[in-house]
C-alpha cells in the first residue's frame, strides 16, 4: 500500500468519524483528480465510508467501477446492504460472488437477523454448514444468539450451543457472552451459570452479561456475589449493578453502589446518571438528587438531553416541581423524552393545568407526541374533568393513528369515566381491540364512581371471568360499589378474596372501604370492632367517614370517638368539628354546636369554604355560598327564587339538617337555597343552550338538601345535571340520581 493510499484512507476514516459526508465527497473526488489508477484498498475504503454514512448509491458505483475487485471488495459492499437492510440488493451481490468466506457468509447472515428474520437466517446458517465448517467463526454463532435472544427463540439456541461444543468453540469467550445473554432472557438462569462456571475464561464482558441476567431475574444476592468476585470492574460494570439494583426496588443499595464508583474513580456515563436518578426518584431522596445533580454540573452530560430528562423526572417524583421546571427550561435541546418527563410530572403533582400548557407547547415546538404523552396529557383532563380539551385531544389521538395504543386508549376510557360521560367510556371500551387489567379497572372505576353499584359489579365478575387479574385499584372501585349499594355481605367476601385468592395486601383505602360499607348499612358497632382489629388505626378518611355515618344514623356515642380519634390525628382537621355538629344539631344540642364551634375558633382551625364552578365559553365561573360577586347575580338569584317556587309545587322539603345554626326556621331555608352548587346549576340553566347537559364540579361532597333539590330541578327543567363533587358523580335526570340513595 502506497502512503498516499494510506494518506488518504486516514481521512477517510476522520471523516466517517465525523459523520461528514460532504467532506468525504470533496476528499472522493480529490482523490479522482490526482489518482489515475486508486489502489484496490483504497477504494475498498471509500466504499466502506460511503456505507456507514448511509450512501448506498455512491458505494455501489465505486463498486461497480472497480476494475478487479477482491474478495474483500466484495465483502464490503456486501456488508453495505447488511447493515442497511437492502435484502434485495445483498442478496444479488452475494449471488455474483465468485466465491465466498467466512466474512461473505456472516454478512449474508446477519443482514437477515437484524432484520428479525429467523427463518431465513437459519436456512442460510444451514447453507454455510453445507459450504463448508472452515467458514464457521465467533462471529456467526454470536449473531446467532444476538437473533435467539430478540425472537425468544431458546430451542435454536440449545441446537447452536450443541453446535459450538461439536466445532470446537465452547472455549470463545466472545461465544459465550452471547449465550450466557441468551439463557438469561429467556429465565433459564442457571443453564446461564452452568455456561458461565464451564468457560475455561471470563472477561468483564461475560461478567457483566451474567450479572445483568441475575439482575433480571431479580437475583440480587447472586448479582452482589458475582459482582464482589468480579477481577477486575469496569465503568459498565457499575452501571449494571446501579440499573439492576433500581429496577428491583432496591433504590438504596444502588445510591451506594453509586457512592463506591465515585470513590473508584470511574467515569461515568448517561446511562449511570440516569439510574441513580431515578433511583433517588423512587426513593423520593430529594437531598441524594440533589447531590447527584451538583456532580453532573462538573462533567460534560450537564447538557445530555438523557440525563437532563432523568433530573426533571428525579425532581418531579420527589415533588419539586420549581427545581423540574429550572432544568427543563434550561435543557438547550429537548425530545419527546424531556416534555413527556415535565407533562407528567406536573399531572402527578396536580398541577393538571400546566401539564395541558406543556403539551400545547410541545406541539407548538414541532416535537411529536407518542403514545405516553398523549396519554398522559389525557390523564390530566380527567383530573380536571375538562371534557371539551380532553374530546380533542381524542380526536388527535384518531387522526394520529396513536388511538391503537392501548396507553392511549385506556386514558380515554378513564377520562369519560371521570368526566361523567360513562356510555361514552364504556362504547371505547368496547371499541379496543385489546384490553388489559388497566381497561377493565378504568371502567370499573368509572362505575364505581357514578354510583352505578350493580352494573361494577357485573363488570368487575365480567374481569374475572376473562382471566385477568384485578389488582388494588380494581378493588377500591368494586368495594366502594357495594358500599353504595348496601351489599354488606358481597363486600366482606370481594375483601376476603381479594386477599386470599389474589393475594393482594390491604392499604388503608381498602379498610376505609369496609369502614364505609358498614357505617353506611347502619351497623357502626361492627365497624367500630372491624376497625379495633385492623392491623393500623384509620387515617382521616376513614375517621371521617365513620364520623360522617354517625351524623346519618344519628349516633352520638360512636360519632364522639371517631372524632376524639379524629382529632387526635389532626387536630387542624375541620371535618371532626362539623361533622360532630351536624350530629348534635339534628338532637337539637345546640349548645354543644356553640362549644364546638368555640373549639374551633379557639383553635383557629376553619372550615374550607365550599364552592363550586361550571365552565361556560372556555371560562370558568366560580361561585361560594350566598356569593354576590357574578356580575349575573341579579339573573342567577332571580332564576333559583322561580325554580325554588316551582320546587315546593312539586313536593320539594328543605332538609334543615344541613344548617347547622340555631335559628328561624325561614332563615334556615335562605341559607339553604343559596348554596354554591344551586347558584352554578342556575348559571347553567340560564346560558348553556337547551339539551346541553349542565356540569357542576364542588371541592366539598354535595349535601342533602342540594342533593335532592338537584333531583327536581332537573325535573322541572328537563335537563340533565352532572355534579362532580368531592367522592363521587351525580346524574340527575327526570328527578332522579344515577347515584340512587346510596349518595
Amino acid at each position: 500500500m502506497s502512503l498516499s493510499s494510506n494518506y488518504y484512507c486516514n481521512l477517510l476514516k476522520i471523516c466517517c468519524q465525523a459523520g461528514n459526508h460532504a467532506q468525504a465527497k470533496k476528499l472522493h473526488c480529490h482523490i479522482i483528480k490526482t489518482l489515475t489508477s486508486p489502489e484496490t484498498f483504497l477504494l475498498n475504503n471509500i466504499i466502506t465510508t460511503y456505507g456507514r454514512l448511509g450512501n448506498l448509491r455512491y458505494a455501489r458505483h465505486v463498486f461497480d467501477q472497480m476494475p478487479h475487485p477482491t474478495l474483500f471488495s466484495w465483502n464490503a459492499i456486501l456488508s453495505v446492504y447488511s447493515k442497511s437492510g437492502y435484502l434485495s440488493d445483498m442478496q444479488e451481490i452475494f449471488d455474483r460472488m465468485p466465491r465466498r468466506d467466512g466474512v461473505s457468509w456472516n454478512s449474508f447472515i446477519s443482514g437477515h437477523a437484524s432484520c428479525g428474520l429467523l427463518a431465513e437466517a437459519v436456512k442460510f446458517y444451514s447453507l454455510m454448514l453445507t459450504d463448508g465448517t472452515a467458514n464457521l467463526n465467533r462471529i456467526t454463532f454470536s449473531t446467532m444468539f444476538v437473533l435467539c435472544s430478540s425472537q425468544r427463540c431458546v430451542n435454536l439456541g440449545r441446537q447452536l450451543h450443541g453446535h459450538i461444543v461439536k466445532f470446537g468453540f465452547e472455549s470463545y469467550v466472545f461465544v459465550g457472552s452471547p449465550l450466557v445473554d441468551m439463557y438469561s432472557k429467556a429465565g433459564l438462569i442457571l443453564d446461564a451459570k452452568r455456561v458461565f462456571n464451564s468457560m475455561p475464561e471470563r472477561n468483564v464482558v461475560m461478567y457483566n452479561t451474567l450479572i445483568t441476567g441475575l439482575l433480571r431475574c431479580g437475583l440480587i444476592e447472586d448479582s452482589e456475589c458475582l459482582f464482589s468476585k468480579m477481577p477486575e470492574k469496569d465503568s459498565i460494570s457499575w452501571t449494571t449493578m446501579i440499573t439492576g439494583l433500581t429496577q428491583n426496588g432496591s433504590g438504596s443499595k444502588a445510591l451506594d453502589k453509586f457512592r463506591e464508583m465515585i470513590l473508584e474513580g470511574l467515569s461515568m456515563d448517561q446511562y449511570t446518571f440516569g439510574s441513580v436518578l431515578t433511583a433517588c426518584g423512587g426513593l423520593f431522596a430529594l437531598e441524594e438528587g440533589k447531590q447527584v445533580h451538583a456532580y453532573i454540573i462538573r462533567t460534560e452530560l450537564i447538557d445530555n438531553i438523557f440525563v437532563g430528562s432523568a433530573l426533571v423526572d428525579m425532581y418531579c417524583k420527589c415533588r419539586s416541581i420549581k427545581a423540574a421546571e429550572g432544568v427543563f427550561k434550561r435543557m438547550s435541546c429537548k425530545n419527546v423524552v424531556s416534555w413527556t418527563a415535565m407533562l407528567v410530572g406536573y399531572g402527578q403533582n396536580g398541577y393538571s393545568e400546566e401539564a395541558v400548557r406543556v403539551f400545547c407547547d410541545m406541539q407548538r415546538k414541532g416535537v411529536e407526541p407518542d403514545d405516553f404523552t398523549l396519554g398522559s396529557v389525557i390523564s390530566s383532563c380527567a383530573n380536571l374533568a375538562s371534557l371539551e380539551e380532553g374530546a380533542q385531544f381524542h380526536g388527535q389521538a384518531l387522526a394520529s393513528g396513536l388511538i391503537s395504543f392501548i396507553t392511549v386508549s385506556n386514558a380515554l376510557v378513564t377520562l369519560y369515566g371521570k368526566c361523567g360521560s360513562i356510555e361514552d367510556s364504556h362504547r371505547l371500551f368496547n371499541e379496543m381491540n385489546i384490553r388489559d387489567e388497566v381497561s377493565w379497572t378504568a371502567l370499573v372505576s368509572g362505575y364505581a364512581q357514578f354510583g352505578k353499584a350493580y352494573e361494577t359489579i357485573d363488570l368487575f365478575e365480567r374481569m374475572l371471568a376473562h382471566g385477568l387479574k384485578p389488582d388494588g385499584v380494581t378493588f377500591i372501585g368494586v368495594l366502594s360499589a357495594c358500599s353504595r349499594a348496601g351489599l354488606v355481605d358481597k363486600g366482606h367476601q370481594y375483601f376476603e378474596s381479594m386477599v386470599k385468592e389474589h393475594g393482594i395486601t390491604p392499604i388503608m383505602d381498602h379498610y376505609t372501604c369496609i369502614i364505609d360499607l358498614l357505617s353506611r348499612a347502619g351497623r357502626l358497632e361492627e365497624a367500630k370492632r372491624f376497625i379495633n382489629e385492623m392491623p393500623f388505626h384509620p387515617d382521616a378518611i376513614g375517621w371521617a367517614t365513620l364520623l360522617s355515618s354517625c351524623r346519618l344514623h344519628r349516633n352520638i356515642e360512636i360519632g364522639k370517638w371517631a372524632a376524639e380519634s379524629l382529632l387526635e390525628l389532626e387536630p387542624q382537621n375541620p371535618a371532626s368539628y362539623i361533622l360532630l355538629s351536624s350530629i348534635y344539631a339534628a338532637k337539637g344540642k345546640w349548645n354543644e354546636v356553640a362549644n364546638l364551634r368555640r373549639g374551633m375558633r379557639d383553635k383557629g382551625v376553619r372550615k374550607e369554604p365550599g364552592c363550586s364552578w361550571i365552565k361556560y365559553k372556555s371560562r370558568v365561573h366560580i361561585f361560594s355560598a350566598d356569593d354576590q360577586s357574578s356580575p349575573f347575580s341579579d339573573q342567577i338569584y332571580a332564576k333559583l327564587e322561580k325554580l325554588n317556587c316551582k320546587m315546593i309545587e312539586e313536593g320539594y322539603e328543605p332538609d334543615m339538617s344541613s344548617v347547622l345554626h340555631d335559628v328561624e326556621e325561614s332563615e334556615k331555608k335562605k341559607m339553604l337555597n343559596y348554596h354554591s352548587e344551586k347558584l352554578a346549576i342556575a348559571f347553567g340553566l340560564i346560558f348553556l343552550p337547551a339539551g346541553v347537559p349542565i356540569r357542576v364540579v364542588k371541592n366539598l361532597r354535595v349535601c342533602g338538601d342540594c342533593h335532592n333539590a338537584t333531583k327536581y330541578i332537573s325535573k322541572i327543567t328537563k335537563r340533565e345535571i352532572l355534579v362532580r363533587d368531592a367522592v363521587r358523580y351525580h346524574l340527575f335526570k327526570d328527578g332522579t340520581c344515577s347515584c340512587g340513595d346510596f349518595w
